[in-house]
């Protein structure tokens, strides 16, 4: 499993999150996330070596959006942003600019 560490936009939404199932989707996404981190799909384009990952919660879709960087001691989960599908991708990339 690998070790995980979230970007300011991530930290800030699961903090605000008060729907403890919506935190639980997540959470067991996160873990799937750490246990395979190419079960994400990959990004191309823009959005090049960034993976998302889908959770669905009471019939709405959310994303993860994440990277996956080299340390010195092995590998790093870096969670970039998290939010409901929509306008994600722009958000994103705003954010990455």
């Amino acid at each position: 499993m690998l070790p995980i560490t979230y970007l300011g936009p991530a930290e800030r939404y699961f903090k605000k999150l008060v729907e403890k199932p919506l935190k639980r989707a997540y959470f067991d996404a996160i873990l799937a996330i750490r246990n395979d981190p190419s079960i994400g799909e990959q990004k191309t384009g823009d959005l090049a070596g960034i993976f998302g990952y889908d959770v669905s919660y009471k019939g709405t879709n959310y994303e993860i959006a994440y990277r996956v960087e080299e340390k010195d001691d092995g590998e790093l989960v870096v969670v970039i942003m998290a939010g409901s599908r929509e306008n994600f991708y722009e958000e994103l990339k705003r954010y990455l600019k």
